[in-house]
């Protein structure tokens, strides 16, 4: 797959309502360059899950305002920016927000787990951008079917374009949308809005390991 070639096709997206990491600029939070800090940060991490062979994906239902729409990276904040590069060798992602880090709770127990995989995911979402409330960009909605229907063929370009043959859906947002691609999928609770321990049993249940007990999350410098 050529990962800027995807890259720059999500980039041309835009619609009301709907913020793209990947073209917009936050006025309140962003860089000058935010948006091409965030092309690079999803390019170079799509190169680096096809260099190591990445047939799983984690499926998320859209970017949150504390995590993807600031990192242009599913189901990770800032705070995981520098175990995201580790995980993923090649991968180069950079900080593309002014003043402090920023942490997402979903990004947290996301990342307790995949620090602990001999083989991590790719993280994705239904919905690669974020939605948000009308004249309210820091908040988070569910993304309409019509939003939905605008990036359905390049979800299926990226599924088959690296070969992705098993989809775990966090939450039931992705269920149902990912048995639409043909590959075998697996759902587990959401962690937010009080699903964390449901969420730790379902991975539990799929990788044999114990996240009943809270996870203590450590602290990570942000990459700039």
């Amino acid at each position: 797959m050529n990962s800027k070639a995807f890259v720059s096709a999500l980039a041309s997206f835009s619609m009301p309502g709907v913020f793209n990491p990947y073209r917009d600029k936050c006025e309140i939070h962003d860089l000058a360059d935010a948006p091409r800090m965030r092309r690079s940060n999803l390019a170079t991490y799509l190169e680096a899950i096809e260099s190591i062979g990445v047939d799983t994906i984690w499926m998320g239902r859209d970017l949150g305002y504390r995590g993807g729409r600031r990192t242009g990276l599913a189901l990770t904040d800032e705070q995981n920016l520098l175990g995201l590069a580790n995980a993923y060798p090649g991968s180069k992602p950079k900080k593309a927000t002014r003043g402090p880090v920023v942490a997402e709770r979903t990004a947290a127990e996301i990342w307790a787990l995949i620090c602990r995989l001999k083989h991590p995911p790719l993280l994705w979402n239904v919905f690669p951008f974020h939605p948000h409330e009308p004249d309210a960009p820091m908040t988070n909605r569910r993304f309409t079917a019509r939003e939905l229907a605008n990036v359905t063929e390049l979800n299926g370009e990226l599924i088959h374009g690296l070969g992705i043959k098993r989809i775990i859906c966090i939450g039931q947002d992705a269920a149902g949308y990912a048995e639409s691609f043909g590959v075998r999928t697996e759902v587990v609770r959401h962690p937010s809005y009080g699903g964390v321990k449901e969420f730790r049993k379902g991975m539990q249940q799929l990788y044999g390991i114990d996240l009943v007990a809270p996870v203590a999350v450590a602290a990570q410098p942000a990459l700039f």
